[in-house]
């Protein structure tokens, strides 16, 4: 197989980079991009770290004004696999915040709205969060935010793995895109966008520089905190070899170009090597489907190597123990229709338990989902409490990494895979890629 087309986005020339939507998209459907650990208590043994929803300002545009918008503050969410995250959270917004963690399986307890309501304004609440995976997550606000007074930002939650891993240093970009209206606020998604520009901030900054010295490893966990647009992000000039797409290990590979495409929600954790002299220059460009724009750099500083040679290319990283094999023969099989008109799919402030579900799964027994999507966008498709394969074209294998997000282009149908291993009711969430688009949601069980 060969793994360099996993995450292609077509060609794309230096320093430009010439990519239409559909071919954005091409590339995202081919990549979208042990036994568990137990739980060993507190995240070593310190009090809950407190997190509160409230208010922020932004610079979104160089030299702007900062803009009002809502976002998640407080310190770094840094923990390691085994432990339990204690989060006391409260909520200073004006609206009921449900919190939604991207990539952890299995907590039926704090599953969003299926268990764990929203949280009303001036509310608290205490949250355990049991880690047994490492990898790249993230804890995104944006569940009821659609047409809200302003736009939600995401807050990342790192498990470091207890196996050594051999970078030099460990730096996340949380990449988000935002509509400026003419005088500088933003919008929140859901709404029409006319008479507004289309942004993107990295690590909350218009811009964002990175330095490191000639032979230097360095893992860049990239989040894509966007609302609603599929992105491109290029490393110009760098072999990004992709170790962990949305929070699980995979065969590591070298992307195409150096170009990673990532789903609203989606993650991509890269090793990059810093092999060029001193002084070298390598740009990060961000494609939206529209057009391409700088929003980075990566700098060779002038300090002495760090090391006599590069690094041998980097092994695998240590599993989190999903299955080796799915049993495709004897699995459940559902179609699940998306973006068609339907009263199946309701928005998220709409939902209620007592509907009927969109499947329901015995615990232990391989799913199969053929989603089809009947919209004329493409249409991102997020999958809560279980992670799934991305079966091949033919239902006789799967791309060697694990998703949980996936974007579905119009008229086109994916097969997905997952071991239904976690008792619970579980959300899945459909959006287009278009900000006026509304979130929809449905449930499903695992019995």
């Amino acid at each position: 197989m060969d793994t360099s087309e996993m995450v292609r986005i077509g060609p794309m020339a230096s320093p430009k980079f010439p990519l239409n939507r559909r071919e954005l998209m091409t590339g995202l459907g081919a990549a979208a991009l042990a036994p568990i650990w137990p739980v060993s208590g507190t995240a070593q043994g310190r009090p809950p770290l407190t997190l509160q929803a409230t208010p922020e300002t932004l610079a979104l545009r160089p030299g702007g004004a900062a803009a009002p918008v809502w976002s998640l503050q407080g310190p770094d969410l840094i923990f390691k696999r085994g432990e339990t995250a204690q989060i006391a959270f409260a909520n200073e917004l004006p609206v009921p915040v449900v919190l939604n963690w991207r990539g952890i399986d299995g907590i039926p307890a704090d599953a969003p709205l299926t268990a764990r309501s929203a949280l009303a304004s001036g509310g608290k609440a205490t949250l355990q969060l049991p880690l047994r995976h490492a990898g790249t997550f993230l804890c995104d606000s944006g569940l009821l935010g659609d047409l809200q007074a302003l736009p939600t930002r995401a807050r990342p939650l790192i498990v470091r793995e207890t196996e050594p891993v051999a970078v030099g240093r460990d730096e996340v970009l949380l990449i988000e895109d935002w509509q400026a209206r003419p005088d500088g606020t933003a919008m929140p998604p859901g709404i029409d966008p006319k008479d507004t520009v289309s942004l993107h901030t990295i690590n909350g900054r218009t811009s964002f520089e990175l330095s490191g010295q000639t032979n230097e490893r360095i893992r860049l966990r990239i989040i894509s905190g966007c609302q609603r647009s599929v992105i491109a992000v290029k490393l110009e000039g760098l072999d990004v070899r992709v170790m962990a797409i949305d929070s699980q290990p995979s065969e590591p590979f070298l992307a195409r170009n150096g170009a990673l495409v990532l789903a609203p929600g989606g993650r991509v954790d890269a090793f990059i090597d810093l092999t060029a002299p001193a002084g070298t220059t390598n740009a990060i460009l961000l494609h939206d489907g529209k057009e391409a724009r700088p929003i980075g750099k990566l700098i060779v500083s002038s300090e002495p190597p760090v090391r006599a040679a590069p690094l041998p290319p980097a092994p695998p990283l240590p599993s989190n123990g999903l299955p080796e094999r799915l049993d495709l023969k004897g699995a459940t099989r559902i179609d699940v229709v998306l973006g068609g008109p339907s009263a199946d799919w309701v928005t998220p402030a709409n939902f209620v338990l007592s509907a009927p579900p969109a499947f329901r799964a015995r615990k232990g027994r391989t799913v199969v989902l053929a989603l089809t999507n009947r919209a004329a966008v493409a249409t991102v498709f997020h999958l809560h409490g279980h992670h799934f394969r991305l079966l091949d074209r033919l239902d006789d294998g799967w791309k060697p990494f694990w998703l949980d997000t996936l974007a579905i282009e119009p008229g086109q149908t994916q097969r997905i895979a997952f071991a239904a291993e976690h008792a619970g009711r579980w959300l899945v969430e459909s959006v287009a890629a278009d900000w006026a688009a509304p979130r929809l949601v449905r449930w499903y069980a695992v019995e």
